[in-house]
């Protein structure tokens, strides 16, 4: 068939080794989601038209990845994931051609370091290098990807800080950095809109520390309006379509979604050491579907401006040090289907209605304050009725505004001062005649009660 242009077999139960293709004019290769095995024939990469190459979960495709590859000049999908390839991804990947959109080689048994160079012309809008072993840093000439809306990064072993230098990125929906090694905190933005196009955020498993990254939250735009769109993330204006896939730790459970719509919005910060407060700005991200801060160091109380995300789903703040009530605004999340807020420092009355019937002890257990249902510690009369939990906040700024170590240690040098100059002035008079007098009219009259208490009642004896 020398005038074939594609090939779709993709979804199917073919098994076998793949054949040498000899149809120079092949520009389509689907075999996805297959039982193939062996080596891709090196036939292939001498197909010079070849556009679109999915060889994607077969499970059994082994070897490694050839840098010949790389002459396929009109390549634009490249997809070898979730199949047993081997070895260094070819350096030239990131830079052999500008019309590449989708590099995808996730879950393989791929290690050394990810390509370095990125050319600034190049077109890349999805990156996906999830699941192998790879080592090294997070090449700073991704920011010359401007067009990328999806970097997938995720449970590898980088040793890196934060990569900032994303943020320059315009188009980004999703940033997945999760189980590696990253350390150091998050410092914010430095340019305007960083991010604001963002719909998943995770950098869960990782050795990230400091406070929670406040001015980024700032700017997730996308994250603030309910986009109600169903339809899946892909690529657009492609002769033919490429739907993204992803791996994310979803209620608990690690799921990879091959396919996934745009309004599945996730901040997953979980497993690191984050100190500091729970952010109020957090309640502004209302179409949050998922919000995890588990397994950190985070302490004072739950904002109650979470109540704000009626969106959300799942709601995870297991294991860290927070206090206080659990606010009632939480009650009016009707969505939430996940709640965990095991092992911190919570107390008082559990709130009560709505979604929050349907939670069992397993939501709540390690906090040894609270009372109420599903609980068997009952609450005390009275204590049933909910505080607000602005209360919470009032009371921070009173302390930080009015009694802060500041106002003490004034107090302090004050009275200090007052002291020492009164008996300086008591001392230097030399015991004055009026000070004298109050200490012996003092002494006489306790003298005079103790001779009345020891005096012999009714002819008792006196010892």
């Amino acid at each position: 068939m020398p005038s074939l242009q594609a090939l779709f077999l993709h979804n199917n139960l073919l098994y076998g080794q793949i054949s040498p293709f000899h149809c120079n004019s092949l520009q389509y290769i689907d075999f996805s989601h297959n039982r193939l095995y062996g080596q891709i024939p090196p036939s292939v990469f001498k197909l010079e038209q070849l556009r679109a190459l999915m060889l994607s979960s077969n499970d059994k495709l082994t070897g490694n990845i050839s840098s010949v590859i790389c002459e396929l000049k009109f390549l634009e999908i490249l997809d070898l994931s979730n199949n047993g390839f081997s070895g260094f991804i070819p350096q030239c990947l990131g830079n052999f051609s500008d019309g590449l959109l989708v590099l995808h080689l996730g879950a393989n048994n791929l290690h050394g370091n990810i390509p370095s160079i990125y050319s600034e012309e190049n077109s890349l809008r999805y990156l996906n290098f999830n699941g192998n072993q790879l080592k090294g840093v997070i090449p700073p000439s991704i920011i010359n990807c401007v067009n990328l809306e999806f970097l997938d990064l995720g449970n590898n072993m980088i040793d890196d800080t934060f990569p900032s230098f994303l943020e320059t990125l315009p188009q980004l929906e999703v940033v997945v950095l999760r189980s590696n090694k990253l350390h150091g905190s998050l410092k914010g933005p430095t340019v305007k809109d960083s991010f604001s196009k963002l719909q998943i955020f995770d950098l869960s498993n990782n050795s990230l520390s400091g406070p929670l990254p406040t001015e980024y939250f700032n700017n997730f735009k996308a994250m603030m309006s309910v986009d109600e769109d169903m339809d899946y993330m892909r690529t657009n204006n492609l002769s033919t379509s490429y739907v993204y896939s992803v791996t994310l730790a979803w209620k608990g459970l690690e799921i990879e979604f091959s396919q996934f719509q745009i309004a599945l919005t996730t901040l997953d910060l979980s497993c690191n050491k984050f100190t500091g407060k729970i952010p109020e700005s957090l309640g502004k991200l209302k179409s949050l579907i998922q919000l995890n801060l588990s397994h950190n160091s985070l302490i004072c109380y739950i904002q109650p401006s979470l109540g704000n995300l009626t969106n959300l789903e799942s709601l995870d703040l297991t294991s860290n040090l927070i206090a206080g009530r659990i606010p009632p605004q939480l009650v009016d999340l009707t969505f939430l289907q996940v709640l965990n807020l095991s092992y911190n420092q919570l107390e008082g009355p559990i709130p009560q209605g709505k979604q929050f019937n349907t939670f069992e002890n397993g939501s709540y257990e390690g906090n040894l304050g609270l009372c109420g249902f599903p609980l068997q510690a009952k609450c005390n009369k009275g204590e049933g009725k909910q505080q607000p939990p602005s209360n919470f906040k009032k009371e921070d700024s009173m302390f930080e505004e009015g009694f802060g170590w500041k106002a003490v240690a004034m107090g302090y040098g004050c009275g200090f001062v007052f002291g020492v100059s009164i008996g300086y002035v008591v001392f230097r008079a030399r015991k004055p005649a009026w000070f004298l007098k109050m200490v012996e009219d003092s002494a006489h009259q306790n003298a005079k009660r103790l001779r009345r208490k020891n005096a012999p009642r009714n002819g008792g004896r006196r010892y």
